[in-house]
């Protein structure tokens, strides 16, 4: 593959969204661009959608193309990679209805996650936020943010403690809503 571009590399061709796995938020060589963002084709220059996509339609995300739902969407994986596969369908679903509206849900995803990065990660709890602000439902995502913006302690408290006090809240919430925040290996 020799090029691979796309006007919205937050929100994969295959619907994962880029902007909320740990790579795209990365310093340094293992950083990636995002689908079809600039360098992609040499962070990933064998993937399969992209290969699919050009030999197909060649059209911004799979469901605008004519073979969509291929055995792809209808045979979805079982594990992860950098960030979860769990939730392609309903993305991909909730993004052919009404595009502008869900890449505004993912830019308040995204929003959220910058801030956990920036003000509560320690080193070690990307990997965490990047799951619970990708599969919670978008309104606990944005109740919980709520909540620890408004928690006077929070500020007070070294970075390490910070961290350990909102992974506890995020795990606690996913825990109530039987969601696992972990990479299905």
């Amino acid at each position: 593959m020799n090029e691979f571009s796309r006007n919205e590399p937050r929100f994969a061709l295959c619907g994962l969204n880029c902007c909320l796995c740990p790579r795209f938020h990365t310093e340094g060589a293992s950083r990636c661009p995002g689908c079809g963002g600039p360098g992609f084709v040499d962070k990933h220059p064998t993937c399969a959608v992209a290969t699919c996509n050009r030999k197909h339609d060649g059209v911004e995300f799979c469901f605008q193309c004519g073979a969509y739902p291929c055995k792809k969407y209808t045979e979805p994986p079982s594990t992860d990679s950098f960030i979860s596969y769990r939730e392609v369908g309903r993305d991909l679903l909730a993004a052919q209805r009404d595009l502008p509206a869900y890449l505004k849900e993912l830019s308040r995803r995204e929003a959220a996650l910058l801030l956990l990065l920036r003000d509560y990660d320690e080193g070690r709890s990307k990997g965490l936020y990047c799951l619970a602000v990708n599969l919670l439902p978008l309104d606990q995502l944005e109740s919980l943010m709520t909540g620890i913006q408004a928690d006077g302690e929070l500020p007070a408290l070294d970075l390490k403690e910070r961290a350990r006090r909102v992974a506890a809240l995020f795990r606690r919430r996913a825990e109530e809503l039987h969601i696992d925040l972990a990479l299905r290996k």
